[in-house]
């Protein structure tokens, strides 16, 4: 299991975490695309892909109205209420390995995910 760098709560029972090679990929990926310090990371689900939601990795500059915002290791984190909804206990990782490289969600919440994760049904 992956090292938890930070959870961070929005209501008691709510939770996203970000493991430290989740946090390291964030910040090489925003140095070497030249991305401001003050953008913060977007996390969030919208609906499409095989498994019916898709998973949401984005660089926003300003909160949207409603969003929730966490701090976790230097890191700042908009999420939307509604994705929320659905990321609660989610685990934001990055791997490296033979599979692929990529960030991978471990989202306890999902009953079925597509051959390549990126998408989720509940």
């Amino acid at each position: 299991m992956a090292e938890v760098i930070a959870e961070v709560k929005a209501q008691e029972g709510e939770a996203v975490i970000i493991t430290p090679r989740a946090v390291q990929e964030i910040a090489r990926i925003k140095q070497e695309n030249n991305i401001a310090g003050t953008h913060a990371l977007r996390l969030g689900v919208k609906g499409g892909g095989c498994s019916g939601m898709s998973y949401v990795l984005a660089f926003d500059e300003k909160p949207r109205p409603g969003d929730v915002i966490y701090e976790i290791e230097g890191v700042t984190v908009y999420v939307d209420p509604k994705s929320l909804f659905y990321l609660s206990g989610t685990t934001l990782d990055f791997s490296d390995g033979l599979n692929g490289r990529g960030f991978v969600f471990n989202n306890p919440q999902a009953a079925r995910t597509c051959g390549c994760g990126s998408s989720f049904g509940v």
